[in-house]
């Protein structure tokens, strides 16, 4: 029976990146990629390593290091959607190599593969590696620190102490100095409960800080360079913006406590929580009872394997509940700590009651997931019929094999992980395409690629645009709706507009020429609307190419 658990965990554990793969080629369907892909590529036009810029102005809202790997992938393979997406899900294969070599080193061999297969088939991060932002850079870098800090706990050797160091500050380098938070937060978790709390001042644990800061300097020079040296740069409304202190404090801080550059008036302690359900999806129930297990056990003083994971967790998810910026990718940055709670909850003998959870808190998502593509398919009508078969005969065939070949109580867990990705190879498959259809910004950037001369100068007129500026074969301006009337644009340039920039216009009573629209469904959230085809028209509105 072991060695069929082994050829079944192989199979998925194949599957798995294959269906994580799967969108590597589809076109960019949300603005944020479009936006970070944008700026990678002006790293090339404009022969640029330390400053980001976005329409040919200044950006300051996130650290480099993501941008820095997108442009190595477009220097070695051509500016492109893959490209863009290819270091990030390379990092993300790097993440489930350190999933596996943690859960190993403080649990076996088993349950380090059910932690890999977790992280590798939670719907949001299969969903975020399609729709690349900064998670799957942060999924490998943050357990990887934790890992060789654990390495470093035990035994002193450079070499993890140069990794710790280094993928720390390419963390810190790529979303902010808040991920110290898991990654620190770890550590002390486990010395507090293991009573080592005065190790925490060790000469190491100091090298490790100053080396952590030392590889950050690249991040700051570049923000030195950018910003603090030219305080007459406007930036974020204003004069005098430190790119170091944005760094220290706007960027983080600022945000949690509200008062920083970019705010936002919304925000519920309790928005994980009920996100995790998808987001964690089909492993969020089991989770939850994971921790609850785990917290008993502390409050009974049973010792636990290890506390980095629960620690690094709990601690980065409690900040952002308490934070007001709360999205649901967030939380992708520590699932390989949350499958490591979860893992021995999905494989080991529980109690009556933890197999009676166990097996409903499985059992739903086996249910609604299927289910759920079903009528997605059917109320969208997205063609592709014939793909969705050959899915749905290949989940079946998979099934089968599970059960025919699995003892019961990692049966549900395995079939679980098959369901999952059905769902998700359907959506990069069949389901995205169809969204992609309606995206007006390809199309304008595609019809002024083929149509319109190089050497025109074009312009947009809304900043979140961004997915037109990454397919625009060339560098696109900006220029804000308010200032159209006064703009004086160069013979012959050419202005993007969505449908909120053209009433805008015509409100005003503004002139301006059509050159040609493009049907386009902008929201980024995919409602009701759009999905029933019978209702679809009335989700959709134009973007434009215009002229003055």
């Amino acid at each position: 029976m072991k060695d069929n658990r082994r050829q079944l965990y192989l199979l998925l554990f194949i599957l798995a990146p294959v269906v994580n793969f799967a969108g590597i080629g589809l076109d960019f369907f949300t603005d944020d990629p479009g936006l970070y892909a944008s700026i990678s590529k002006n790293l090339i036009y404009r022969k640029e390593f330390w400053q980001l810029f976005t329409y040919n102005q200044d950006w300051l809202d996130k650290p480099h290091f993501p941008f820095w790997a997108a442009m190595v992938s477009f220097k070695l393979f051509g500016i492109s959607v893959w490209a863009y997406r290819l270091p990030a899900l390379l990092f993300f294969l790097l993440g489930l190599r350190y999933t596996y070599l943690f859960t190993k080193k403080f649990y076996n061999e088993d349950i380090a593969w059910i932690a890999v297969l977790i992280v590798s088939t939670s719907l949001h991060v299969m969903m975020s590696n399609t729709d690349v932002r900064a998670e799957p850079y942060l999924l490998a870098l943050v357990v990887g620190s934790i890992y060789h800090i654990s390495k470093l706990d035990e035994r002193f050797k450079v070499g993890d102490l140069l990794l710790a160091a280094l993928l720390t500050a390419c963390a810190i380098m790529t979303k902010g100095i808040f991920v110290i938070v898991a990654i620190y937060g770890a550590l002390f978790i486990q010395y507090v409960f293991k009573h080592k709390f005065l190790q925490l001042f060790r000469l190491k644990w100091i090298l490790l800080v100053l080396l952590t800061g030392v590889f950050i300097l690249p991040e700051l020079y570049a923000l030195y360079s950018q910003f603090d040296l030219h305080p007459e740069k406007v930036v974020f409304g204003r004069h005098n913006v430190s790119g170091i202190k944005w760094f220290f404090w706007d960027s983080q801080f600022g945000r949690f406590v509200n008062n920083g550059p970019i705010t936002r008036q919304s925000g519920d302690v309790f928005f994980y929580l009920h996100t995790l359900l998808w987001a964690f999806a089909p492993w969020c129930l089991v989770f939850y009872y994971a921790i609850f297990k785990s917290v008993k056990n502390i409050a009974q003083r049973k010792p636990l394997p290890e506390y980095y994971s629960l620690g690094g967790g709990l601690l980065l998810l409690l900040l952002f509940s308490l934070s007001r910026f709360q999205l649901p990718f967030y939380t992708n940055t520590v699932f390989p700590l949350f499958a490591i709670v979860t893992a021995p909850y999905c494989y080991n003998q529980l109690s009556k009651t933890g197999n009676y959870f166990r097996t409903i808190g499985l059992g739903i998502y086996l249910i609604i997931l299927p289910l759920a593509v079903l009528a997605l398919h059917y109320l969208s009508a997205p063609g592709g019929t014939l793909v969705l078969t050959i899915e749905a005969v290949a989940l079946v065939f998979i099934v089968a094999v599970i059960i025919k070949k699995t003892e019961q109580q990692l049966r549900l867990f395995l079939l679980a992980c098959a369901v999952v990705l059905f769902a998700d190879l359907y959506l990069n498959t069949v389901f995205y395409k169809l969204v992609i259809s309606y995206r007006g910004q390809i199309k304008a950037a595609r019809y002024l690629n083929q149509n319109i001369p190089s050497a025109t100068p074009i312009y947009n007129l809304s900043a979140e645009n961004n997915v037109f500026q990454f397919y625009a074969a060339r560098p696109v301006g900006y220029v804000a709706t308010e200032d159209f009337k006064s703009f004086s644009p160069p013979q012959g340039a050419i202005m993007f507009a969505n449908q909120k920039a053209i009433d805008s216009l015509r409100k005003a009573q503004l002139n301006f020429k059509e050159i040609k629209a493009f049907s386009d469904y902008h929201s980024e959230t995919v409602t009701m609307d759009f999905i029933n085809k019978a209702t679809r028209s009335a989700a959709l509105d134009s973007v434009y190419l215009i002229s003055k």
